[in-house]
């Protein structure tokens, strides 16, 4: 593990790292034990001060070396995470390492920490008597964003390059310090990113990184008493958890949990783009994100349509080797999280949905692959509606009007990305509007990565990208002085 800016021995030993596309062991992770989390914890807190008091420009630029550092070797980082996590090779290369590099590169641009606010002029009173509550006399103020502390990042499986970057890189610009927990599906990747800032001059005990598949080793990472802030991805029950814990001791939280996005399709919609977009989505990375629009709800004027286009989308999709230069739809984490997705599917049958295409396993030998599915003529009150299977499975429900088509996108527990389809825009963002999510694709299933992101209800609590990571991962200070 990397700890205190040196590469410690694990307590617990190690265990193996599984390629889900070949089952075969692509390598072996270090397993913690809870001491050796709070001693990592402990070295974020001892270089806090200097950290936090280092310039803004000299922090910049180690994440800028970090960034270069991993570009040049993007090909063997790819390399790994594919055989981590089971992404084709584009994913791995642009949506994995290429991201990850982009944000190092993102949050190496210096911004404004302060910023003035306009003098507040006291009326009444004697000149130059202003009371304690300001009364009277001039007062200036000045609001400073300061650095929270130390900050606990656990990761997802998803994306072992792309989501540990989203929270390092904003984390250190602040100039907090940080300690990494990474799943412990595919870890391995996260200790090229620790090697990557110790190249780039990273101050010992600035980025530490423990790993284990133990509950433990996660809550003492964030029950520990060094710890000011956790930043989470994850599913909605670990979050609830981790909620709990941060409760008792005030900590500061950033959680994006689970999501059921979805996809209103209205009757005057290009059924091509709302096919493209929701196919493209619900099948990448074989469904394993939470920003999928797996709950279609098609009016009822397109509805046979879309679920004739969007199944002849699915079946088009090849489902195989990610290595291979013509895999769409590489496999799923684990062999348990097959049997979960697969899980759904047959109950989704049993509670009367129909199954337009999927319902095999794919015929490969090896690696834990889902056939991508669609299942119509579901209603919103299908478990396979409600729970996010995090797999290539989308549902798809008629409703009639408008108004019933938002009444059934928020009636979820979930709010993180919803989408909106309709040739009059003027009607897509009306409905937009509307809609209970933290985000809304109109005609897109397109991010700006500058534009806000996290979701409302069980999907998460705070906002991060772009600036936003910067006030999710900062406390404002106010200044005032007499003017």
């Amino acid at each position: 593990m990397f700890i205190g800016g040196e590469w410690v021995e694990p307590a617990g030993g190690h265990y193996a790292v599984v390629d889900p596309a070949t089952e075969e062991t692509v390598g072996w992770a270090p397993e913690a034990s809870t001491e050796q989390v709070h001693a990592a914890c402990a070295e974020a807190r001892a270089a806090f001060d200097s950290w936090s008091r280092t310039p803004a420009q000299e922090r910049a630029a180690v994440l800028a070396r970090a960034a270069d550092h991993i570009r040049a070797r993007l090909v063997p980082h790819a390399e790994l995470a594919q055989a981590e996590t089971g992404a084709t090779t584009p994913t791995a290369r642009a949506m994995q390492v290429g991201v990850a590099a982009a944000r190092f590169r993102r949050y190496a641009a210096v911004e404004p920490a302060e910023w003035a606010i306009a003098p507040q002029i006291g009326e009444g009173g004697r000149k130059g008597a202003a009371s304690a509550l300001g009364g009277g006399g001039v007062l200036g103020a000045l609001a400073v964003r300061q650095p929270v502390g130390v900050v606990t990042c656990i990761t997802s499986y998803n994306n072992p390059w792309a989501n540990p970057a989203g929270k390092v890189a904003p984390a250190l610009a602040m100039g907090n310090t940080v300690v990494v927990k990474p799943a412990p599906q595919d870890p391995l990747s996260v200790y090229r990113m620790a090697e990557a800032l110790d190249a780039a001059g990273a101050p010992p005990g600035v980025l530490n990184v423990v790993c284990g598949r133990s509950v433990e080793v996660g809550e003492a990472a964030v029950a520990s008493a060094d710890v000011d802030m956790v930043s989470f991805t994850g599913s909605t029950a670990v979050g609830q958890r981790i909620a709990e814990v941060c409760g008792r001791d005030m900590k500061r939280q950033l959680m994006e949990l689970g999501g059921k996005g979805a996809a209103l399709v209205l009757d005057d919609a290009d059924l091509g783009s709302a096919v493209a977009g929701i196919g493209t989505t619900f099948s990448f990375y074989s469904g394993q994100i939470c920003t999928a629009p797996t709950r279609v709800l098609a009016q009822r004027g397109v509805y046979e349509r879309l679920v004739e286009q969007l199944a002849a989308y699915a079946r088009r999709l090849k489902v195989g080797d990610p290595r291979a230069a013509d895999t769409v739809v590489g496999p799923v984490i684990s062999a348990a999280h097959r049997e979960r997705v697969e899980s759904y599917v047959a109950l989704g049958r049993k509670e009367g949905a129909v199954t337009v295409v999927g319902s095999e396993r794919p015929d490969v030998e090896r690696g834990f692959y889902v056939a991508p599915t669609v299942l119509a003529d579901c209603t919103n009150d299908m478990r396979v509606a409600r729970e996010e299977i995090f797999g290539p499975v989308v549902v798809v429900i008629p409703f009639d009007e408008e108004d019933e088509g938002v009444a059934l996108a928020n009636d979820s527990d979930y709010g993180l990305i919803d989408y909106v389809w309709s040739a009059d825009v003027s009607r897509a963002f009306r409905v937009a509007r509307r809609l209970r999510a933290g985000g809304v694709g109109v005609n897109t299933v397109g991010r700006n990565m500058e534009a806000p992101f996290g979701g409302f209800k069980r999907s998460g609590v705070g906002r991060d990208v772009g600036s936003y990571a910067l006030h999710a991962y900062s406390e404002v200070q106010s200044i005032v002085w007499p003017g």
